[in-house]
């Protein structure tokens, strides 16, 4: 059977999607449209993984009383994470926004399972830790997926793993790998906010190939 055709204004659409796939902090609360969630979350199931192990789990945090946990582990880290810079760098990042934790309707914990029997360990007996890569192609996937229907993606990575593997009860060999607010964003904006706030600027092309 023949590959698929990808035309030339495809590649352009393709390209101009990365260029908007942001990490975004700034939600509205209104809730997805109906069955949105699952659909997202096939799409995501496509991705690669190492030995078609597949080791992702998804686990939607909607309960309150552990949302309001989660937060209470953010600000711990988010707090000790400012204590690591010095004055002026310190103040600047407490300014900083970085988590939608408060606004976006759907959070998501998102776990590699390190036990799974799938895929019978092929491909990963030397490098045990493409099970956690493979989880992370499915994130990617869902965050372009999500791009397309016009919803925005923060990626949680202040947080204590074990805090919130213990807080939403999953089996101890679930690894979290990213816990993922999920909602329409509130303004539309292609510079990532870190860049538009004075932290950094974004690096140019990336020039890493290097020959052997």
């Amino acid at each position: 059977m023949p590959g698929p055709d990808f035309p030339p204004d495809f590649r352009d659409r393709f390209v101009e999607l990365l260029r908007w796939r942001r990490d975004v902090r700034r939600f509205r609360r209104d809730p997805l449209p109906p069955g949105l969630l699952d659909r997202l979350l096939d799409l995501a199931c496509l991705a690669p993984s190492v030995g078609n192990s597949q080791p992702w789990r998804f686990v939607a945090v909607a309960d309150p009383v552990r949302r309001a946990a989660v937060r209470t582990v953010f600000s711990r880290c988010n707090a000790d994470a400012a204590a690591g810079y010095d004055d002026e760098r310190a103040g600047q990042y407490r300014r900083l926004k970085l988590a939608g934790l408060e606004e976006a309707p759907v959070q998501l914990a998102v776990f590699c399972d390190r036990s799974t029997g799938q895929g019978l360990g092929l491909g990963r007996q030397t490098m045990p830790e493409t099970l956690d890569h493979s989880v992370v192609t499915a994130i990617h996937t869902l965050w372009l997926a999500a791009r397309i229907e016009g919803v925005g993606i923060g990626w949680v990575s202040i947080l204590e793993p074990e805090a919130v593997t213990a807080l939403l009860e999953v089996p101890p060999d679930w690894h979290l790998v990213g816990y993922l607010c999920i909602g329409f964003p509130e303004t539309e904006e292609v510079v990532p906010e870190l860049e538009r706030e004075g932290w950094q600027a974004r690096l140019g092309a990336c020039r890493a190939l290097l020959e052997r």
